[in-house]
């Protein structure tokens, strides 16, 4: 016993409750301020090891985080996120409706948890209910499931739980991410297609079959890597300096997308011949319809599959293109970091996906070697020994 009466106490403390099978634990913060709280089970040993993290978080400064992610369930946490994190200008608005498509999923699963409370063990049993889940396809007698759903799916899903909990961690509303230490159940390879590089053969057919103003798209985006519904089709002429050989691109995906870009030789020509097509326009690629709801075009969808099977080319979506101007890149020796810039990417590790069609320009490169030339110096160097 201390001189002037009970020590007081440093570490905490376990108790029950008068007709309570739960075990309560009370501790002081940092500020020294009495915490109560349930360590929701009726064991004891779990209930000092509860305390016992409590006590951990506070000495490691990360009591204040844990006990703000008990106050927001997964519903209100989902609600800020799409408000404040999801729509434009932060994210695209396809970006916003693929969130909005993995919550109605995302929701019923963890929408009435803390967010202290979702663990990579409940992410684990989500993705394997999810995985044996049907695929739910529209018909004229409404949704009927078929088969299960692909992989990819579900790994879609995973992601951007896991991108709403990295938020709530740097919103200093999570600890950590749970996701982090989730492993996701199947392969994904199979089901995800690697993006197209379009070969300098394929790049010749298509601009042969398809029409002036898209084989003026082509040239553009193999050579500056634009996106071409949101920096390329919307653009103005007066976004083009070909004086000066530069090109502003005004709205963008991201605001790192926004900023001005150098045209290539063959970028300025295929400029300057769309401009020199579309008179009386101020809009590079105007819309042909007279009742349009923009003054420009939207999309080259149908034209676009109609110019690769004219090329007997096989199909790939017109984005791809901006693989095949990173490949290039990176094919010819640009430094992956100066490739990342002129992606106008904001994250490095996304040049991995636009880059790893290298593979098929290293073959085409391999297809080019001329064989009995090096045949002929291996058989001069044999007769000079």
């Amino acid at each position: 016993m201390a001189k002037h009466g009970r020590p007081p106490m440093i570490g905490g403390a376990v108790y029950k409750r008068k007709n309570s099978m739960t075990w309560q634990v009370r501790y002081k913060d940092q500020k020294g301020e009495w915490i109560r709280e349930s360590a929701g089970t009726a064991d004891r040993q779990e209930a000092e090891r509860f305390l016992r993290d409590r006590l951990d978080a506070r000495d490691e400064g990360r009591l204040s985080v844990l006990l703000r992610s008990k106050e927001f369930t997964f519903n209100a946490w989902a609600d800020w996120f799409l408000e404040r994190r999801s729509k434009p200008p932060f994210r695209s608005p396809g970006n916003h409706q693929q969130n909005l498509n993995a919550l109605k999923f995302l929701r019923p699963a963890f929408g009435h948890m803390a967010l202290a409370d979702i663990t990579a063990e409940a992410v684990e049993d989500y993705l394997a209910v999810r995985l044996q889940s049907g695929r739910r396809v529209r018909t004229k007698f409404g949704l009927e499931l078929r088969g299960t759903i692909k992989p990819a799916t579900a790994h879609q899903e995973l992601r951007i739980l896991s991108h709403i909990l990295n938020v709530a961690v740097k919103q200093k509303v999570l600890g950590t991410n749970p996701c982090l230490s989730v492993e996701f159940p199947a392969s994904v390879r199979k089901t995800t297609r690697k993006p197209h590089y379009m070969s300098a053969s394929e790049q010749a057919r298509i601009e042969l079959a398809a029409p002036s103003y898209l084989r003026n798209v082509v040239i553009i985006i193999a050579e500056l890597g634009l996106r071409y519904r949101k920096e390329l089709l919307p653009m103005k002429k007066n976004q083009v300096d070909l004086e000066n050989a530069l090109v502003h691109i005004s709205d963008s995906k991201t605001a790192t997308g926004i900023g001005d870009m150098p045209l290539s030789q063959t970028a300025r020509e295929a400029f300057r011949r769309q401009i020199e097509e579309t008179p009386g326009s101020e809009y590079l690629f105007p819309s042909p319809k007279q009742n349009a709801s923009k003054p420009y075009m939207t999309n080259l969808r149908k034209v676009w599959a109609a110019t690769l099977k004219k090329a007997d080319v096989p199909y790939f979506a017109p984005y791809e293109l901006r693989h095949t101007f990173a490949t290039r890149l990176s094919a010819g020796g640009v430094a992956d970091h100066m490739v990342t810039q002129m992606l106008r990417q904001s994250d490095a590790d996304v040049f991995k996906l636009y880059s790893q069609a290298k593979l098929g320009m290293m073959r085409e490169a391999l297809a080019k070697i001329d064989r009995q030339a090096n045949e002929r110096g291996i058989s001069s160097t044999h007769d000079a020994i």
